[in-house]
């Protein structure tokens, strides 16, 4: 059997990240914004491209400048870009970020006809889904058709082509029209996921049923608090199809929930924290670099909190995802694995 050309296949949003350039000071004072590249799956791909795998990305862009300008950083990185459709009745999205820290950073999507959320099964089709080694999607993609349907269409090919199918949590609950809805969505796939990856928020969420356990705050569900058991809510889960469970836990590091076997606590690399968004991405590229290394649960998770604790040290997401040489560096400085 012929090597796959890929290691990593990314499926989902891509966006133009407009990021404060006046840290500190509230999101109304803000005059100046940086450029960048953003969306979890386009963070992931590039990530993973600086740690030395192969990979690949499926999102979809508009006919238009911010389209451009994504395609252009993703072939300077390496991110093979063939397979990513332009949509011209659609837009390419936009992030806007105010950065106060160290814990409060407002966040506005602009995701109105968003080009990445067209993403057809035929998109699907013309992926290289049989010739990577892993799958990786995030949960936004199912928040509407047809995007929704071509993902779980391409879960379902990379999982009977033996490839390892990943998925990031990835609530956010602006994108959904109730967040019970999120659930549903995500339980729907699970059973084509192998590894999942989330927060305890986002753990929760994703078995979300009951009403009462969602406070809605200000009248809006774009920050709603998530209320419910976590050890429930991660064995249902890990009864729904996937092997692995991995709840991150911020400035704590990691748990790793084998469906069979103790949970395995990973600890974090403490850092001065400048912008948490990316980080979770950033975590993500690592572990997905070290499960294809062929590392134990442990030490591709250490490699996953380092790549995150660097990024939070930096202003950005896939434009300072560090690469392979760095990473290994802090983690010696710091005692090794």
């Amino acid at each position: 059997m012929s090597k796959p050309t890929y290691d990593l296949l990314t499926m989902g949003r891509s966006s133009i990240d407009l990021y404060s350039l006046d840290v500190g000071k509230p999101f109304v004072e803000i005059t100046r914004f940086a450029a960048y590249v953003g969306g979890s799956p386009t963070n992931i791909a590039v990530g993973a491209r600086r740690l030395g795998l192969r990979t690949a990305l499926l999102t979809a862009v508009g006919e238009d400048p911010v389209g451009d300008f994504i395609l252009h950083f993703l072939e300077k990185e390496g991110v093979e870009t063939r397979f990513i459709p332009r949509k011209s009745h659609a837009r390419s999205s936009a992030v806007v970020l105010g950065i106060e820290p160290p814990d409060k950073f407002p966040l506005v999507f602009y995701r109105d006809n968003a080009a990445d959320i067209y993403l057809t099964i035929d998109d699907v089709l013309r992926a290289p889904i049989a010739d990577c080694r892993a799958f990786e999607f995030a949960g936004t993609n199912l928040s509407r058709e047809p995007s929704a349907s071509a993902t779980l269409f391409a879960a379902e090919q990379a999982k009977r082509a033996g490839a390892t199918v990943f998925m990031d949590l990835d609530f956010r609950a602006d994108q959904w029209h109730d967040p019970r809805a999120y659930g549903v969505m995500v339980r729907a796939a699970l059973p084509l996921v192998d590894i999942a990856i989330g927060t305890e928020e986002e753990v929760l969420a994703a078995v979300l049923q009951d009403p009462s356990q969602v406070a809605i705050h200000d009248a809006t569900i774009t920050a709603p608090e998530i209320r419910g058991d976590l050890n429930a809510a991660i064995r249902e889960i890990l009864d729904r199809g996937p092997q692995v469970l991995v709840v991150k836990q911020g400035a704590k590091g990691v748990t790793v929930y084998p469906r069979e076997g103790e949970p395995i606590p990973v600890p974090g690399f403490p850092v001065e924290v400048y912008n948490v968004l990316g980080a979770g991405d950033a975590f993500a590229a690592g572990f997905i670099f070290g499960v294809l290394q062929g590392w134990d649960w442990y030490k591709a998770a250490r490699l996953g909190n380092a790549c995150g604790a660097i990024v939070v040290t930096r202003h950005g997401c896939a434009n300072f995802m560090p690469y392979y040489e760095e990473v290994m560096a802090f983690i010696e400085e710091r005692g090794g694995f």
